[in-house]
């Protein structure tokens, strides 16, 4: 049994609070967090810290197949050029790639991150995920722009579910984006979702020229489908409507749905959701320092905010973002929200992604039966319950 004491202790829910211990047995299972008058002093067997103990963060976005793509991708050039260089170097290194993921994983691990919502394309990373000491659960994901390849797409898909599912890791069938997947493969990821129940994932409004595309077909991704992947262009005919508008009206609305990035949604994309789905089962994924490296623009938090949306965070990859950090991406955020409120951010990387995930039985808070790791969060102004630039994080348990 271990005991733990900090200047802060956040459980998951609500404030920071003073005076208080986290016991827990020594396999990570909360047993009890007592809490003390101002009268507490230190006590024998306790582990006394400064700073605040928080659970175990998690990353409901990544995509761990990238991670040998680690500063190979030019900063700030967009979403069409960013998938430019994704589509030529995502193959280049291959023997490289399990290695990458290998240690990429680790990291993640050693910088509090307990659980993962991963995207993948194949059953690559399956070895890494077995042996880890996250908990994951698998995005496959499905692209499929032009109508001729749904099929052999989805056939794909459903068998690296399978290969996941057989060795007891849960896993997804989603879909890439609104720009990325016709109607007739839309149709079958969420027919699929219907029969599993699964948790549905899909990247929104990352850019502006999404948004474009989808309206009109014209723009950086029609280009992109055109001069980087040969692709023909007749079949696709313009919505009238934005990206966030096909997605409401291509999965099922009963089921989990996380929108990842949410760089470019307004107060009438907001207004079209709520008036289609239930916010209940709906979560607004944000991973701020992957905007900033391809798009240099982030999403409207005081707007996501004001509008009682469930968020939660991410990292993106490798690829679009110098580290797999939690920690960072509520600096960021921070940073450039200065009115967000330190149990907010908690709140978004711990308990809102463990009940994004459906991992909230074990993960995102100290409750007694819970294991949900402790991480201790130093270097933080703690006057004003600010995170700084010196901020750091350590794995405790």
């Amino acid at each position: 049994m271990r005991k733990f004491a900090a200047t802060y202790l956040f459980t998951g829910k609500g404030k920071p609070v003073r005076n208080s211990i986290l016991i827990c047995d020594d396999d990570g299972t909360i047993l009890d967090v007592e809490h003390r008058d101002e009268t507490f002093r230190e006590e024998a067997g306790v582990e006394y810290y400064s700073g605040i103990l928080v659970p175990g963060f998690v990353n409901a976005h990544c995509h761990l197949e990238l991670s040998h793509l680690h500063e190979k991708i030019s900063e700030k050039r967009g979403i069409a050029g960013f998938l430019g260089e994704i589509n030529r170097l995502r193959n280049a290194g291959e023997d490289e790639d399990g290695k990458a993921m290998q240690a990429a994983d680790r990291r993640m691990w050693a910088s509090g991150i307990a659980a993962v919502g991963d995207i993948s394309n194949s059953d690559a990373s399956l070895a890494i995920k077995q042996k880890s000491k996250i908990k994951y659960h698998t995005f496959v994901e499905v692209f499929g722009f032009h109508p001729s390849r749904a099929e052999r797409a989805f056939d794909k898909a459903v068998q690296v579910q399978s290969e996941y599912h057989n060795n007891n890791l849960p896993a997804s069938i989603v879909p890439h984006s609104a720009y990325s997947v016709s109607d007739s493969l839309f149709l079958s990821v969420s027919e699929q979702a219907e029969k599993d129940y699964g948790i549905l994932s899909i990247h929104n409004q990352e850019s502006e020229s999404e948004n474009e595309f989808v309206k009109n077909g014209t723009g950086p991704i029609a280009d992109h489908f055109q001069y980087n992947l040969k692709l023909d262009l007749p079949h696709w005919k313009g919505t009238g409507n934005g990206s966030l508008h096909r997605i409401l009206s291509s999965v099922p609305k009963e089921n989990k749905l996380l929108l990842v990035h949410n760089t470019y949604t307004n107060k009438q994309d907001i207004e079209r959701l709520v008036a289609n789905r239930s916010l209940n089962n709906t979560w607004f994924v944000l991973c701020p320092n992957s905007n900033l490296y391809i798009e240099n623009a982030l999403p409207p938090v005081s707007l996501f905010r004001e509008s009682g949306l469930n968020v939660c965070l991410g990292t993106d990859s490798l690829a679009s973002n110098h580290q797999l950090s939690i920690l960072e991406e509520m600096i960021t955020l921070q940073q450039h929200f200065e009115t967000l409120k330190l149990e907010e951010l908690l709140s978004w990387a711990c308990i809102n992604g463990a009940l994004a995930l459906n991992l909230d039985a074990e993960l995102g808070s100290f409750e007694v039966g819970k294991k949900p790791g402790v991480n201790l969060i130093s270097g933080l102004d703690l006057k004003n319950l600010k995170l700084t630039q010196n901020t750091k994080v350590k794995r405790l348990l």
